[in-house]
């Protein structure tokens, strides 16, 4: 069995406790993730896809404790002074197969569960929402902007995905909504409502001197409704698929991975191509309706 974050059970505190901190108490938190859960799985939020929680109950067990159990709790982590929030799986070696996944906040920092957020705390709704994206099996997107800020941190400009790897900032409470991002993410995992008849994708390679491009971060513009869906060329010969579009007209846009660490999008074991400039499909690509686009083929030179 594999547990990925096995070292953060150190000094760890009752979630209970580290709850009472919240702007509304254990009371409040409890709510505000039941929000954050109720996000994905709404059908109003999410139409195209069916996914459900159930709540079990409370329990004294910590994220982190291989006990079968999926817990959501505070611990006090103030070394891990750039996580607001953490979300590990334990996996079985041999199978394959997902035992359990816990998600922990850090009560080093000052949470809210207040409707309208608060300045100078972070939003437990939006960061849980983000966190059960996890959860459900999303990894991080790439559609935002940020800024190298002073000590070497980054400040984040906008983002256009609950998955972006960066929180916003604190007080803000943008996080408790899905971006068109989002829900092409959970409707390709968890298909319902007419998904796969009523959407449709794009699919293609990215080369550089004639070959692959590992790690290319490929988005698709719809100008009729300005919404953008993303997603990386995540093999060596250079090939994505963008699942969940709406059919018609897409601008394709290919760009370096350079807003966030790559190791915030895949593991370090193939060496994610940072060199080379920005580019686009040299014409609009149209998207069929329940079907896909056929492979494309967009070339980018180096820097």
């Amino acid at each position: 069995m594999t547990d990925q974050d096995a070292g953060l059970r150190e000094g760890q505190s009752s979630w209970l406790k580290a709850a009472e901190q919240t702007s509304g108490g254990v009371r409040g938190a409890a709510r505000s993730l039941a929000k954050a859960l109720g996000t994905i799985r709404a059908p109003e939020a999410v139409p195209t896809a069916s996914i459900s929680y159930q709540f079990a109950g409370f329990t004294r067990s910590l994220p982190g404790e291989d006990d079968g159990r999926t817990t959501l709790g505070f611990l006090n982590q103030p070394d891990l002074d750039r996580v607001l929030a953490s979300t590990s799986y334990l996996v079985d070696g041999q199978t394959g197969e997902l035992l359990e996944a816990d998600i922990f906040f850090n009560s080093a920092f000052a949470w809210s569960v207040a409707p309208a957020g608060e300045r100078g705390k972070w939003d437990l709704q939006s960061i849980a929402v983000h966190e059960i994206g996890h959860l459900s099996g999303l990894g991080h997107s790439a559609i935002g902007e940020t800024e190298v800020a002073a000590g070497g941190a980054r400040r984040v400009l906008s983002t256009g995905a609950v998955m972006f790897p960066i929180a916003l900032g604190s007080g803000d409470i943008s996080g408790r909504t899905l971006q068109p991002d989002d829900i092409a993410g959970i409707s390709d995992l968890y298909p319902d409502g007419g998904f796969n008849d009523k959407t449709g994708s794009v699919s293609g390679r990215v080369t550089k001197n004639g070959q692959g491009v590992f790690g290319a971060h490929v988005v698709a513009f719809d100008p009729k409704t300005g919404q953008l869906v993303g997603n990386f060329s995540l093999n060596a010969d250079g090939t994505f698929s963008i699942a969940g579009l709406q059919p018609g007209p897409h601008v394709l846009r290919v760009e370096p991975l350079d807003d966030a660490d790559t190791d915030s999008f895949f593991e370090m074991s193939e060496p994610t191509d940072l060199n080379f400039r920005v580019a686009y499909h040299d014409r609009l690509l149209i998207v069929p309706k329940g079907g896909d686009s056929g492979a494309v083929s967009i070339a980018v030179v180096p820097k």
